[in-house]
């Protein structure tokens, strides 16, 4: 394939990337006006996180291992014809119901597609290339987090939340011609069977590595799923600006993922405990310091950088621990992170409805500093981190 064919391809595939994670978080900004046009309360909506989450947890393995043996251009193709169709349900949903189903289908697809992204994009760079592709693809990513999520925020400030899963739907659909039109026709490999890369599953040091994770991510959303009605209520931001807060975040985040991608290959476990305590200092002080604008602002942006950088941090973090099947493990992380994305909305919920949203930062926080407990203690243990010396993977570095 020709060099610039394949640059094209996998550019392509990193605004997929772009357009999938910005529909997974693209709801975090909207829920004070959706709850407000719905007439919901704001802990109510903010289930729909909760279900996107849980249904990725459930599903992601077992639809990956499904769907394995299809043409990954026809997969991709089709996955964004999915999204496509699930945002335009959203835009016009008539209550919180159908919006849950709207939620639904695209989590059904989410898992499959980063299962398979990254090999996909190696595959089409060619020998020597790999790393750098897989790279381009998850800047989509960070892209999602610095402009898709808060400009889908303002847009819905503008042309109101339906607008913003219209325009969503729209480019789902434009992508998906594109990559009918430049994207080869790509075979999976020959598959590893699911019996043997199931047996990472009796390695206690991955299993660790993966509830850490699950800790992780129950800190991280507890506070961010209901970042914007923090913004709203405890900062008096007013709603016309909470996406420019939003892409704020979002921007000092990419400091947050070259940090993390920088320290991790060579310890894992510390620099997620650095980057968990970074985040427990970073909300409980935003909480603190609500209404402060300057000392505020400092807060948020350390909550940002240590937001951003967790994610990739995680990720390389449980596929380091599972050496032989590296692929599996990406999949049960994302799984296991969407159970902690679910079980962080719940709890932030929990704390909106019964204790204000001004809680909330403070209920993270409290995750955030356990995790930074639990992950060093994991390193303690010389035998079982022997097993997680595994072949470094692609670190998405911006």
């Amino acid at each position: 394939m020709q060099r610039s064919s394949s640059r094209a391809s996998i550019a392509i595939l990193a605004v997929a990337a772009f357009i999938i994670v910005t529909t997974e978080f693209l709801i975090v900004g909207l829920l004070p006006a959706l709850a407000r046009d719905l007439g919901i309360p704001v802990a109510t909506a903010g289930q729909l996180v909760t279900l996107f989450a849980v249904v990725v947890m459930v599903a992601g393995p077992f639809l990956t291992a499904a769907l394995a043996h299809i043409d990954r251009k026809r997969l991709f193709i089709a996955i964004l014809a999915l999204f496509a169709g699930a945002n335009a349900l959203a835009a016009v949903a008539p209550n919180i119901w159908v919006l849950g189903v709207a939620r639904l289908l695209p989590a059904l697809a989410l898992p499959v597609f980063w299962g398979t992204a990254s090999d996909t994009a190696a595959e089409i760079a060619g020998p020597g290339n790999g790393g750098r592709a897989v790279s381009t693809v998850y800047l989509g990513i960070s892209a999602a987090m610095l402009f898709g999520i808060p400009l889908g925020t303002l847009a819905a400030d503008a042309i109101g939340w339906r607008g913003a899963f219209g325009l969503l739907a729209a480019l789902s659909a434009v992508i998906a011609v594109l990559m009918g039109v430049s994207m080869p026709a790509v075979k999976s490999a020959e598959a590893v069977p699911l019996r043997t890369q199931a047996s990472v599953l009796r390695r206690p040091y991955f299993l660790a590595n993966v509830a850490l994770s699950v800790l992780v991510f129950t800190a991280m959303f507890t506070g961010y799923t209901y970042l914007a009605e923090l913004l709203e209520k405890s900062a008096g931001i007013a709603p016309a600006l909470v996406g420019w807060w939003l892409m704020g975040f979002g921007a000092v985040g990419l400091a947050g993922n070259w940090l993390g991608g920088l320290w991790v290959d060579r310890k894992p476990l510390a620099t997620t405990a650095a980057f968990c305590a970074l985040l427990a200092l970073g909300m409980a002080a935003t909480t603190a310091l609500a209404g402060l604008n300057l000392w505020f602002a400092v807060a948020l942006a350390l909550w940002g950088v240590a937001n951003t950088a967790l994610y990739p941090i995680c990720q390389i973090r449980v596929m380091k621990a599972a050496e032989g099947a590296q692929a599996l493990a990406g999949t049960i992380n994302v799984s296991a992170a969407n159970g902690g994305i679910a079980a962080g909305a719940a709890i932030g919920g929990l704390c909106v409805a019964n204790w204000g949203v001004g809680t909330v930062g403070y209920a993270a926080a409290a995750l955030a500093l356990l995790a930074a407990i639990v992950a060093p203690a994991l390193a303690t243990q010389a035998g079982l981190s022997k097993a997680g010396a595994a072949t470094p993977v692609a670190t998405g570095k911006a």
